[in-house]
């Protein structure tokens, strides 16, 4: 099966250094794919991050985590990131619906030395809920350098770092992404699928 993804949006991608090192993107996705993506989506019904693992992915959308989770993918970023990705365990999550708790100002933990992130919604509303800040700080999200709507096909990378603040104003209804995370060393990755297993059984028990 042929690649869904168009690597060029992430090799021709401006880098930003300021106030960390990251890239923006559109059209990441290719156009002739996007139906398929669309009708393929894992039929998720709780708030949160769930690992490939846990959902049942097929088709194009099965394509489309390979093409994330590949080493052509990696080589990509790194080069954008000046960070070797390519040899680093991946940890690929998926989200369909969203919490007003979500999107709190954070840098990522230490673990994670990069993250990607791909959008899948058809459209966004004009409000700034839901739309991704790269943030100068921990404390104001109008504090900011740029925002991504994650309309389908806008992507974001970055490279964690202290000061790697980002975040979105609360918003709760589906917001659709896929994020691929490259982690330090494999026992973080077992760790990391573990932990959230756990997390979302007990949101299965005492509901959202």
């Amino acid at each position: 099966m042929t690649s869904v993804i168009n690597l060029d949006v992430v090799k021709n991608a401006e880098i930003h250094q300021q106030p960390y090192r990251y890239i923006v993107g559109d059209a990441f996705l290719k156009e002739d794919k996007i139906p398929k993506l669309r009708e393929e989506f894992p039929p998720i019904d709780k708030p949160g991050y769930l690992t490939v693992d846990e959902v049942m992915i097929k088709g194009t959308f099965k394509q489309l985590i390979e093409d994330l989770e590949s080493d052509e993918m990696a080589d990509a970023l790194s080069a954008k990131l000046d960070l070797n990705l390519t040899p680093l365990p991946r940890l690929t999550t998926i989200r369909r619906l969203s919490q007003l708790k979500d999107g709190r100002i954070h840098t990522d933990s230490e673990s994670k030395l990069a993250t990607f992130l791909v959008y899948m919604n058809d459209s966004w509303n004009a409000s700034a809920d839901g739309r991704l800040r790269v943030l100068n700080g921990p404390e104001d999200f109008d504090d900011m350098t740029a925002e991504i709507s994650p309309v389908m096909g806008s992507c974001f990378g970055f490279r964690r770092a202290d000061n790697s603040w980002h975040g979105h104003k609360p918003f709760a209804g589906e917001r659709r992404v896929v994020q691929i995370t490259w982690l330090k060393d494999a026992s973080e990755l077992e760790r990391k699928k573990k932990r959230n297993g756990m997390a979302q059984f007990f949101k299965g028990i005492f509901g959202r």
